[in-house]
């Protein structure tokens, strides 16, 4: 491979996790690419799962019970990939999230 040819997208993904070693390592500067890239990032408080019927029957002031208990950490995802878990903290008028654990997850899932 010459300099100025390029890895197609199939190339990365065949050896995912690997740097081709035509290219040698990644540095900071090839990744400015992708500092631009917005992703979704979702902090999950809990879950309840309850029958159409009661949720249409809900109104101002219900409570739903969540499946997690006070003081409980919560799930951070991010691109629907938990990613780490956190505790809810106020950021002057605003809520925010500290994280307390990042998620190592397997990469073939």
């Amino acid at each position: 491979m010459d300099d100025k040819e390029t890895l197609t997208l199939t190339e990365l993904q065949a050896n995912p996790g690997e740097t081709p070693k035509d290219i040698g390592p990644i540095t900071a500067n090839d990744l400015d690419a992708v500092y631009g890239i917005p992703v979704e990032v979702a902090a999950v408080l809990g879950k309840a799962e309850m029958q159409v019927s009661h949720l249409l029957k809900l109104g101002r002031g219900a409570v739903i019970e969540l499946d997690r208990k006070v003081g409980e950490a919560i799930d951070i995802y991010v691109n629907n990939r938990l990613v780490a878990r956190g505790e809810v903290v106020v950021v002057e008028d605003r809520l925010g999230i500290t994280m307390t654990e990042i998620i190592k997850s397997d990469r073939t899932s």
